[in-house]
């Protein structure tokens, strides 16, 4: 992942720390037609997220949540 990639998916990161979100927040806030920019697929596709609840149909009420790696590597990057 580029420098500015993994920058990128840490501020999405730290976001995700912040608050409840949910995938609706998550679509419309970190949206991106740069594929060197997909912080949220990114995310996901390193297992740093997850969904909250284990359904076959996600929806944008479905609670996005940092899973114990993006933890990690979030705490990592504020020491």
């Amino acid at each position: 992942m580029s420098d500015a990639a993994t920058l990128n998916t840490l501020e999405f990161l730290s976001w995700l720390a912040r608050a409840e979100r949910r995938y609706g927040d998550v679509r419309h806030a970190w949206r991106s037609t740069c594929p060197r920019l997909s912080a949220w697929e990114d995310a996901l596709d390193q297992g740093l997220v997850a969904f909250a609840e284990e359904t076959a149909r996600v929806s944008d009420a479905t609670k996005v949540v940092l899973t114990a790696r993006g933890r990690r590597m979030l705490d990592g990057a504020r020491r």
